[in-house]
């Protein structure tokens, strides 16, 4: 398979997703620990608050809004088919499904779809695996 969406580019959403992945804060209860906080440290940030992550997300929405329709839509149907809502075999269903999200809400939808995607870099690589597609090698994921 060759897909629509040059092999590159998507190596470079998988890279950008691990960094966002990595930078997005968990849940966290302030009652749970507000009996092991310093009064000098309330203030305080972590760096997962801080601003690197609005950047990581920022770069990596606007590579996503940069596609071309039929580009985001194969995006979505590769992690689609990654995460295990289909199988390789059903590749025409997932992007027809996508394409049917895509007329329902935009490409905006497309987008948020995959911003909300748990594992996003590790279902996008799973999905291209499932067509012998592989970012070994490629740019800065070598």
């Amino acid at each position: 398979m060759d897909p629509v969406t040059p092999l590159e580019t998507l190596c470079r959403i998988v890279l950008r997703a691990r960094e966002y992945d990595a930078q997005v804060p968990g849940e966290y209860d302030a009652d749970e620990d507000a009996d092991n906080v310093d009064d000098e440290d309330e203030g305080s940030l972590s760096v997962l608050d801080d601003d690197i992550n609005d950047s990581v997300e920022e770069e990596l929405r606007s590579i996503l809004e940069d596609l071309g329709e039929d580009q985001l839509m194969e995006v979505v149907a590769f992690c689609w088919v990654g995460a295990g809502n289909y199988e390789a075999s059903d590749w025409d269903e997932a992007l027809q499904d996508a394409q049917e999200m895509f007329e329902d809400g935009g490409s905006e939808t497309l987008i948020e779809e995959l911003l909300e995607m748990p594992m996003l870099p590790s279902v996008l690589e799973a999905g291209l695996a499932a067509f012998d597609l592989s970012c070994d090698g490629i740019g800065e994921m070598a």
